[in-house]
């Protein structure tokens, strides 16, 4: 399946780059087409459109009052509730859009530690990423609880 990745957030806000720094861990992936976002997603629709993917994964710092690094996937109307705030424009704005080009939208939320100034992630939100690494390359999506 072809499968698009958008790691959103902002790299200087401490664990709001989970989904910059996670988009990273697949660049060179030969099953999955990765984009670091940063705080405007929005730029790369052109990218993901042409990419034509079956599937888009969203990665993003979500507030969903949780333990730090605790990931849910995030359904749609629940997106507005657990935003950061740190985007262009919000998140719904861009899985509306996008769902003009593919019908699977999977937004992945991981509870953040901090959202200080900072350019590093906590050891829990780090720990999270590194084995939900592990679960998407294994195709174990289904294993990550909804929220």
């Amino acid at each position: 399946m072809k499968t698009v990745l958008l790691g959103v957030g902002n790299s200087l806000h401490s664990d709001d780059g989970a989904g910059p720094y996670f988009a990273k861990l697949f660049e060179g992936s030969r099953d999955i087409i990765s984009f670091d976002c940063g705080t405007a997603p929005e730029n790369f629709t052109g990218k993901i459109r042409r990419a034509m993917p079956e599937r888009i994964l969203i990665v993003d710092a979500s507030l969903m009052g949780l333990r730090a690094g605790d990931v849910r996937i995030v359904p749609a109307e629940k997106i507005h509730d657990t935003s950061v705030g740190t985007h262009m424009l919000p998140l719904t704005h861009l899985v509306n859009f996008l769902s003009e080009i593919t019908e699977e939208i999977i937004l992945i939320g991981i509870q953040p530690k901090s959202l200080e100034d900072g350019d590093v992630l906590s050891f829990e939100v780090r720990s999270a990423l590194d084995e939900l690494e592990k679960t998407i390359n294994e195709g174990n999506l289904k294993l990550i609880p909804v929220l």
